[in-house]
């Protein structure tokens, strides 16, 4: 792997159970892996025992004025001081580059073939992660992101399947001189690349590549207490808060079928994103349709 590149497992409150470290060093990654935690981690030392140097911490109250967390709270059990402090840290340790990821991923693959043609196989990290330093650094974007199980329901024939996303979520791979900042106390992904493309700021999800994550609230630690906490109303309406004219709380349902019947299935409060209001499709001036006489 590249020197100037680091992956980065932002983790709390789960030393035993950093389950992304091992599966990076079962895609093959040969380059610096840094645990990431918070000085409100009661489980620091623990961190610090299994990993040493490894271990990197920084301060929530002093990440908490790097942002608006967009409430008068005090509850921090949420990632987002991680992901404002990661620029920081990621200069502090001589990284231009950098994958930040949480700590229950399982796999990488990839989707999408050189061919075009649709299927899953596994990933070598170190292939992956370069390949996306490269795109960064031809391309204006302030991150890109890897799709998600969600971005591949319908396989092939899936509505998102086989185009690449203005979203990004979970594994960002970022250019240390390139920074932006993460919103709201939580739902901060969502947030900011909605907020942020607003404002001319380009995000990518590249969908020929996947991470397999962890179900959300199944894993003790991490953010598990503080979505209980507030329920997924409160969680989206972040969103809504810095980005009314794109965002609204709507119901996503999983649908379903049964006796090759389809029925409406399970539904739940989620944010809802129209699109058009976020990302502008301007094209060149060139290639508009001349007016005909």
């Amino acid at each position: 792997m590249r020197d100037d590149f680091a992956a980065f497992i932002l983790s709390h409150g789960r030393p035993d159970r950093v389950v992304t470290y091992n599966t990076l060093m079962k895609h093959g990654y040969t380059g610096k892996i840094y645990i990431v935690i918070d000085d409100e981690d009661e489980t620091g030392d623990r961190y610090r025992e299994i990993y040493g140097d490894q271990v990197l911490s920084f301060s929530k109250v002093e990440a908490s004025n790097l942002f608006d967390e967009g409430d008068n709270f005090q509850d921090r059990r949420a990632v987002v001081y991680a992901r404002n402090a990661i620029w920081q840290i990621a200069a502090s340790v001589g990284c231009d580059y950098f994958i930040e990821l949480d700590d229950d991923y399982s796999n990488f693959y990839y989707r999408i073939d050189e061919n075009g043609f649709y299927g899953n196989w596994w990933a070598r990290c170190d292939w992956l992660f370069s390949a996306c330093c490269d795109y960064l650094e031809k391309t204006p974007f302030a991150t890109v992101a890897l799709s998600q199980g969600g971005d591949h329901i319908g396989g092939g024939e899936g509505i998102k399947s086989n185009r690449t996303l203005r979203k990004a979520m979970n594994a960002f791979v970022c250019k240390t001189d390139r920074p932006f900042p993460f919103m709201g106390r939580i739902n901060e992904d969502t947030t900011s690349y909605v907020t942020l493309q607003r404002q001319g700021l380009p995000f990518i999800t590249v969908v020929a590549a996947q991470v397999n994550q962890g179900s959300t609230q199944a894993n003790p630690g991490g953010l598990t207490d503080i979505y209980k906490a507030m329920g997924t109303y409160v969680k989206s309406f972040y969103s809504v808060m810095f980005c009314p004219s794109a965002v609204k709380v709507g119901l996503l349902k999983d649908g379903g079928t049964k006796g090759g019947t389809k029925t409406e299935g399970h539904a739940r409060l989620h944010h809802a994103i129209n699109w058009n209001a976020v990302a502008p499709k301007i094209i060149r001036e060139t290639h508009r349709k001349s007016k005909r006489s």
